[in-house]
């Protein structure tokens, strides 16, 4: 896992969501990728975003992608890696 999110690729970033949602690995390691995920995106919603989504958002990975990248956006974050 990286430190940073703008240390991910926007790729990077919805397969490390992939493996969330798939539950890929025991449930300590998702636990772990839930716990990095809140933490280097920093959306207020945390895992709200991929467990309990709002009624009618986009809850694949790349529909949580983009609701992190234009969140971050709007409050001045670094984006992904280019």
């Amino acid at each position: 896992m990286k430190a940073n999110f703008s240390d991910y690729t926007e790729s990077e970033f919805v397969d490390l969501l992939k493996r969330i949602v798939s539950s890929e690995g025991s449930e300590k390691e998702v636990d772990a990728l839930v716990f990095h995920f809140e933490k280097i995106s920093e959306h207020p919603s945390g895992s709200d975003l991929i467990f309990y989504p709002d009624d009618g958002e986009d809850d694949s990975p790349e529909g949580i992608t983009g609701t992190v990248k234009k969140w971050r956006a709007s409050k001045g974050l670094p984006g992904f890696k280019q």
